[in-house]
């Protein structure tokens, strides 16, 4: 049989895509979805909110003010609602509940009730110079050191620490410069199962000791 006179094949003609074709629907809705998801990123990355900072050292159980604070614009993210926010009302009677150092960001978890604090302040007279790193918001060990005996330059007994890890309050110094001299007055805040035998000691004869803990220095 002969295959002349049959119609040759034709190559099938590959045809553009109309705005019907639901390819080409999905594409430009998977494009244009990814480009608003990028917008919205960029965005919220360069939006800053403001949160309050120390405006100096706020110590365990010091009462927090507007006042004591400065606002500051940060980049945060999710994370801005663990930070007291400077655009929302500010709490009422809240206290530090650990040590906020000056410039810091306040996180609300280092706020609290005064209930919340189980510190009192113990003022420590100071009988000779300490180091200078003894300001507001250092933690420092407080030692026993007992009288020296009758006619004796040594002590009765060895000195023995009372406390150790309290944090300085205030500094009340009798002098000037940056050495606490004698005659200062130290505020150190002593957890209350401590208190008894640090006021025991302060009432006994000898002195109390204070020590800064190395590389906590304010």
């Amino acid at each position: 049989m002969s295959t002349d006179h049959l119609p040759a094949p034709t190559a099938p003609r590959l045809r553009r895509p109309g705005w019907r074709d639901p390819r080409l629907v999905v594409g430009i809705v998977i494009v244009a979805a990814s480009v608003a998801l990028g917008s919205w990123a960029v965005s919220s990355a360069s939006q800053t909110v403001p949160v309050y900072a120390a405006d100096s050292t706020l110590t365990p159980g010091e009462p927090v003010a507007v006042e004591g604070l400065r606002t500051v614009d940060v980049r945060l993210g999710s994370g801005t609602d663990l930070y007291l926010r400077a655009d929302r009302p500010f709490p009422e009677d809240l206290v530090a509940l650990r040590v906020v150092d000056e410039g810091e960001l306040v996180s609300r978890a280092s706020l609290g009730a005064a209930a919340d604090v189980d510190v009192r302040s113990v003022a420590v007279p100071v009988d000779q110079g300490v180091s200078e790193r003894i300001a507001a918001g250092a933690v420092v060990d407080l030692w026993s050191v007992p009288e020296t005996s009758a006619g004796g330059t040594a002590p009765v007994s060895d000195p023995a620490p009372l406390v150790t890890g309290v944090v300085v309050e205030q500094v009340d110094s009798a002098g000037s410069g940056l050495v606490v001299s004698d005659g200062a007055t130290l505020h150190v805040l002593v957890g209350t199962d401590d208190l008894p035998a640090v006021l025991k000691a302060l009432a006994s004869p000898g002195a109390v000791t204070v020590v800064p803990q190395a590389g906590t220095g304010v």
